[in-house]
């Protein structure tokens, strides 16, 4: 017999199942001991969040002022910096910083992190380099400090799931609880920085989670609480925007035409959406077609930013479109702002100055731009109809929340992250419908423009899927006996040249198990018997089996499938048993394939 078909006999696994084998030292722990790992983790993911606020503030006050300075307020106006029009260089500097990381250090720190993220649980078995945590971390620091146009929660939700992901790698986990601890870092880390638990819960469970259950929920619940009350330490306990309350409904008939409103200001965001996304990307095309030198590229971007943000100071007294923007967002819902033509000026301004930061290298998230946009293409939207239609008596600042919850909606694609966000953020139930209605309007027309959200485009370009949106668990929801047939016969060793002598693929029973005084030795290779007849019988039998009960789940039985190296499992009625007569089932890669099958029949 070749050496070839020796191989395929006795190891019939793919080579890409081999590669992506289980390692046999990785053993799940107990749900006390991953709760103690999630509390733990939120710690991390409270104190991260106060960490990277304050290197912010570093870099911002060293580079704008000449101070060393933790403090920065991002809910209130940048001063003019001494330097005058040398502010303009201010970018270009950090930008050097920037580019030097993401080249020498940690390419993984460039960009908005969400798709690396999303790459590692789905691409790389829930693992993320340790150094991606510093590189982070100050790459995207000295990119919002120096003026660039990107937001906290990107860079906060790379380093949360980086360090969920180094606690799942030294305490050996499988990767399903590498990714829920994950999940439970970038959840900490969103629920810590904008002080919101239920959002941060939403934003794991809607793109990060692969299985939702109440376990996997739980864990990244407990994180969020404890990242949350760790961070009202240092931002205390007001939301992210303290707005006075909104009063839609106290006239319903009032409220009844600001929801009407809401039809054209959704598809209008949904349209919005589709164009931050493209011209995130069209930027990154752009600057890599004309750009060879990562250097001269990034710098030359971050330039161009610099002389917008001089050019606001000038002729309109604030930066205004520099950082996370939240000053400009405060003035929205505070009306300081109300000039539409002025709002429709910094909506198109955000935009390029997001797309110059990111298209040409820059660190740092796209959420807060996403509520830039969505809250000065609101109060313009708002503010437009209250003059207008002045007797409708329109409050422009429910059109800057829902606007803001349609943009990140939109953009994202993370349609309850939004609403649930824009709640915490503002801490108002009265625009809740309004929110809710700009939300699945601005969701629906953005797919029907761009089909994949900001974060999932990435890794398209990438030739690399992920699902978007939740899914239930059809398969994991499966057991051995629902997947097993009984379609087998059994045939003694004995017997098995005679078996060998008369059997045809394809024709009785569709497996063959081989027994031996009652002890089952392994299944015959039905589509290989014909080259062997000449061999010794057993070399037919294939003796690496899984073994498992009518009651093992989905999960359980792939993961030892991988483990043992096989595309074999019997199924028996007592755990472990190779006695014949308590053999209940084959499973074989076709039963797989079919109750994958029927499975997906359920899913959209």
């Amino acid at each position: 017999m070749s050496g070839r078909k020796q191989e395929i006999i006795q190891n019939p696994m793919s080579l890409a199942e081999k590669e992506q084998s289980t390692n046999l030292n990785e053993r799940p722990l107990p749900a006390s001991l991953m709760f103690f790992l999630a509390v733990l983790i939120g710690v991390v993911g409270g104190l991260g969040s106060i960490a990277f606020k304050a290197i912010i503030g570093f870099f911002h006050n060293l580079f704008f002022y000449g101070e060393f300075n933790l403090n920065y307020d991002a809910n209130i106006h940048t001063q003019p910096s001494p330097w005058g029009i040398g502010i303009v260089l201010v970018p270009v500097l950090g930008s050097l910083i920037v580019t030097w990381i993401t080249r020498t250090v940690a390419p993984e720190a460039r960009g908005h992190g969400v798709p690396e993220v999303l790459h590692a649980i789905y691409y790389g078995q829930g693992r993320i380099r340790p150094v991606v945590v510093i590189a982070k971390a100050i790459a995207s620091s000295v990119t919002i400090g120096t003026g660039g146009s990107v937001g906290r929660e990107g860079p906060i939700v790379q380093i949360g799931s980086a360090f969920g992901s180094i606690v799942g790698q030294l305490t050996r986990l499988p990767a399903h609880q590498r990714v829920v601890l994950i999940s439970a870092g970038a959840a900490a880390g969103i629920a810590a920085t904008f002080n919101a638990p239920i959002g941060g819960l939403a934003f794991a469970i809607e793109l990060l989670l692969v299985s939702i259950s109440a376990r996997t929920v739980a864990l990244v619940a407990i994180a969020t609480v404890t990242a949350t009350y760790i961070s009202h330490f240092y931002s205390g306990l007001l939301p992210s925007f303290d707005v006075p309350s909104l009063a839609v409904f106290e006239n319903h008939i009032i409220g009844f035409y600001t929801l009407l409103l809401c039809i054209p200001l959704g598809i209008l965001l949904g349209f919005a959406s589709s164009a931050f996304i493209r011209f995130i990307y069209y930027m990154e095309d752009w600057f890599d077609h004309h750009f060879r030198n990562d250097y001269v590229r990034h710098m030359c971007g971050m330039f161009a930013v610099g002389v917008m943000l001089y050019l606001f100071l000038r002729y309109s007294g604030q930066y205004y479109i520099g950082g996370v923007g939240y000053a400009t967002v405060m003035d929205t819902l505070r009306r300081t702002l109300s000039d539409p033509a002025f709002l429709a000026l910094l909506f198109l301004a955000k935009l390029l100055a997001t797309g110059l930061t990111l298209g040409s290298g820059g660190s740092g998230g796209v959420f807060s731009p996403s509520l830039f946009l969505g809250a000065t293409l609101g109060a313009a939207f708002g503010n437009f109809f209250a003059l207008i239609i002045p007797e409708a008596g329109i409050d422009p600042v429910v059109f800057v929340v829902a606007g803001m919850a349609g943009m990140v909606s939109g953009s994202t694609g993370a349609v309850l992250t939004a609403i649930t966000m824009l709640f915490e953020q503002t801490r108002d139930y009265s625009a809740m419908l309004p929110i809710i209605t700009t939300v699945a309007l601005a969701y629906v027309v953005r797919i029907s423009q761009t089909p994949e959200s900001i974060y999932t485009l990435k890794l398209v370009r990438r030739g690399a899927r992920v699902p978007q949106g939740l899914q239930a668990a059809v398969s994991s929801a499966r057991s051995a006996r629902t997947i097993m047939t009984n379609d087998y016969q059994i045939v003694e060793i004995s017997d098995l040249p005679e078996w060998q002598a008369s059997h045809r693929p394809g024709q009785g029973p569709r497996h063959t198990v081989v027994a031996q005084d009652g002890e089952i030795l392994g299944l015959a290779h039905d589509e290989l018997q014909y080259l062997l007849r000449d061999e010794d019988p057993k070399a037919v039998i294939d003796t690496n089996f899984f073994l498992v009960t009518a009651r093992t789940p989905w999960p359980t039985l792939i993961r030892g499938m991988r483990a043992k190296n096989t595309e074999k499992a019997l199924v028996t009625h007592n755990q472990g048993s190779t006695r014949v007569e308590d053999l209940l089932g084959v499973i074989t890669p076709r039963e797989i394939a079919h109750s994958s099958g029927a499975g997906a029949e359920l899913m959209d």
